[in-house]
């Protein structure tokens, strides 16, 4: 039977049987672009660089991925989120891809004038800013609240002869036109027409919010921390912030781009995106067993890793961010020790 398989066999070439005595014509074959790249008689005429190249072809496979939906986006009045499930792509991402590679077609599609600027210089939305293309759905009504053409109507009746929703008028313009409210109630007032109903907030909902503004003034808790601690809505509580609170925004926001502008973080300090510095609670949960053997056992980092089953490079990165104290102080260290190695460091970052 082997006899046979032998014969049988024999005559065959394979890739090993004949010694490879030129490894350049062996790299050719294994690598047949090469070749066709070598016989090619044109030069690269730009002169790209292997990076430049490889960014070009990337940025290709990107426009190519979402190639229909920029047609859909472009040639029908589908919503955004309809044309990614029918295109097979996440919303969030065509979003993205659409401001940045396409922005005209976003502006133009929200019906914003570009008037000769450049579509990345305009902004649709800024913090603390109205929403650009809310402001230029709303702008008629507004130009219609200050006018004493209409000083006649409501707020709500202006809104609808201007087609927009009411509510969403008057809380765009307490927002980001407060003025406008309070001079209108003061002329109709005046004018004998107005309708006597309570504006601002009423004294339920400031009783129902100030233990919860408390917090947001004298701590650094985010939004959604206080409206857990308070038992309240997250969105309710912002709202309400924003209507009659806004200096302290203002405050908080001033405070944020400080923070930002630091150098470096610093644990228990406000980070720049308004949250504490500090590791999550699930983090923590984590690595709790690990740092405890970590403090008081003489285990190898991956042997305390093996035992508490979490991965030795995740160890490494959580005790060097967050217990880079311990760490030096296991390494012996000393303090003096511990000060050059800090400078040295910052000398070399």
């Amino acid at each position: 039977m082997a006899i046979q398989y032998h014969q049988k066999m024999k005559g065959r070439d394979y890739p090993t049987k004949k010694p490879v005595r030129n490894p350049q014509q062996s790299n050719e074959q294994a690598n047949p672009m090469g070749q066709l790249e070598k016989e090619n008689p044109f030069p690269d005429p730009i002169g790209l660089t292997p990076r430049q190249r490889s960014a070009l072809l990337r940025r290709h496979a990107l426009h190519q991925k979402y190639d229909k939906a920029v047609a859909l986006y472009a040639e029908t009045d589908m919503p955004l989120k309809t044309i990614a499930t029918e295109c097979h792509v996440s919303a969030g991402g065509l979003g993205s891809y659409l401001r940045r590679y396409w922005r005209e077609l976003v502006l133009h599609r929200h019906h914003i004038p570009l008037e000769g600027e450049d579509p990345h210089a305009v902004k649709i939305m800024s913090e603390g800013k109205p929403n650009v293309m809310s402001l230029a759905r709303y702008k008629k009504a507004i130009d219609a609240c200050l006018s004493l053409e209409d000083i006649e109507l409501n707020v709500s009746q202006i809104a609808r002869k201007h087609g927009v929703e009411g509510t969403g008028l008057a809380n765009f313009m307490r927002i980001h036109e407060p003025e406008v409210i309070p001079w209108r109630e003061k002329v109709r007032h005046w004018l004998g027409i107005n309708d006597n109903t309570h504006r601002g907030a009423t004294p339920a909902c400031t009783k129902q919010y100030a233990e919860a503004v408390e917090l947001y003034k004298k701590t650094d808790m985010t939004i959604p921390e206080i409206a857990r601690a308070c038992h309240v809505s997250p969105s309710g509580f912002k709202q309400h912030l924003r209507f009659y609170y806004k200096n302290i925004l203002e405050q908080k926001r001033k405070k944020r781009s400080e923070a930002q502008a630091k150098p470096e973080k610093k644990r228990g300090e406000l980070s720049g995106n308004g949250r504490v510095y500090k590791p999550s609670p699930r983090t923590v949960d984590k690595y709790t067993e690990a740092l405890s053997l970590y403090k008081d056992t003489a285990l190898t980092l991956k042997e305390i890793a093996e035992r508490t089953h979490v991965t030795a490079e995740g160890l490494r990165s959580y005790l060097h961010k967050w217990h880079i104290d311990l760490v030096r102080e296991r390494a012996g260290l000393s303090a003096r020790q511990r000060g050059i190695l800090i400078c040295g460091n910052r000398k070399s970052g």
